[in-house]
């Protein structure tokens, strides 16, 4: 993980002159998978009234919704914590419907819950594909990312037209 205290800042400048998720997400990822030298990446939202999960944001791809029981994801969810898999289709959390509907395949995973200022989780940061796979010093780097990025999706989410849309379709 290549970064700088000075290009997080200036990231951070930048994100914050985009007030909608429409705006940011694709600004996070791409700041994401520059850092981390990963493929893609996911922004999973969690709506626990449904118990479901849907992309924001999700890289080449349709929007994806998944139960909270399911895949990397769905284990994040539950367990509240990072979860780092090098080898997803020997893993059985692993849900490969979502590479076969997508066409993508999935080598590897870093997958983050992202905290409200409550400390309740409000969504998942993915990331996938990073060649050589994903280290413990990937993870820490991208806890610190959710918990910087964190406070600006709480935010967004309250005052974007579009989440509030998504927020009234899955509650």
């Amino acid at each position: 993980m290549i970064t700088s205290y000075a290009a997080l800042s200036e990231f951070g400048q930048t994100l914050l002159k985009r007030p909608t998720l429409s705006e940011g997400l694709p600004l996070i990822s791409e700041y994401a998978k520059q850092v981390s030298s990963a493929q893609r990446c996911s922004i999973f939202i969690y709506n626990p009234n449904i118990q479901m999960l849907w992309t924001t944001l999700a890289d080449e791809t349709e929007k994806i919704m998944v139960h909270e029981d399911d895949g990397i994801v769905g284990h994040t969810i539950k367990e509240g914590k990072p979860i780092l898999v090098n080898d997803p289709y020997d893993d059985p959390r692993f849900f490969p419907m979502i590479d076969k509907k997508t066409g993508f395949v999935t080598e590897n995973i870093a997958s983050i819950p992202i905290f409200n200022s409550a400390r309740r989780i409000i969504g998942v940061f993915q990331l996938l594909n990073k060649p050589g796979g994903f280290s413990r010093d990937d993870v820490k780097f991208m806890i610190f990312f959710a918990h910087y990025i964190s406070s600006y999706l709480e935010l967004a989410m309250l005052f974007d037209d579009d989440a509030k849309i998504l927020n009234k379709e899955t509650e």
